[in-house]
């Protein structure tokens, strides 16, 4: 079990229209205001050096495809080039507008991939960031915790 305040963590994410990110900011805040040392970046701008730091690593992607089937995470090439993050704790989500289909199952298999210990994920869906950031957080300190 990690104490909250000895948690620190990356959210690293790949946004077209900006949902993505608001939904990994607001992650960011979420796991600050509950104690957590969080570093938001884009994933063409990964903070290397809070990135070997991290205890967890948290990867989100939008959602690509058609509008209910092929989706996948958007740009997954650039997350395919994720540094290597060699046993650590990863979460993943994904944004949304219609239907995630199978879109954090292949997120998931990327991150693990880059050596990542996926330990769940969550969509949310791109009219309710707030409040999916929430409940991402919420679940994911309280599998980190278990």
């Amino acid at each position: 079990m990690l104490e909250p305040g000895a948690v620190r963590t990356v959210v690293v994410y790949e946004s077209l229209t900006g949902n993505t990110r608001t939904a990994a900011e607001l992650i960011g805040a979420e796991l600050r205001s509950s104690g957590v040392d969080a570093t938001v970046c884009a994933i063409d701008e990964v903070d290397l050096t809070a990135l070997a730091a991290a205890d967890l690593v948290v990867v989100g992607s939008w959602v690509d495809g058609f509008i209910f089937v092929g989706q996948r995470p958007g740009r997954a090439g650039r997350l395919r080039k994720l540094p290597v993050i060699d046993g650590k704790t990863a979460a993943v989500f994904c944004t949304y507008a219609v239907d995630p289909g199978k879109t954090l199952t292949k997120l998931s298999d990327i991150v693990t991939d880059r050596g990542g210990k996926v330990i769940g994920g969550v969509a949310i869906k791109r009219g309710n960031l707030a409040d999916g950031a929430r409940d991402f957080v919420d679940r994911v300190l309280a599998t980190v915790n278990a």
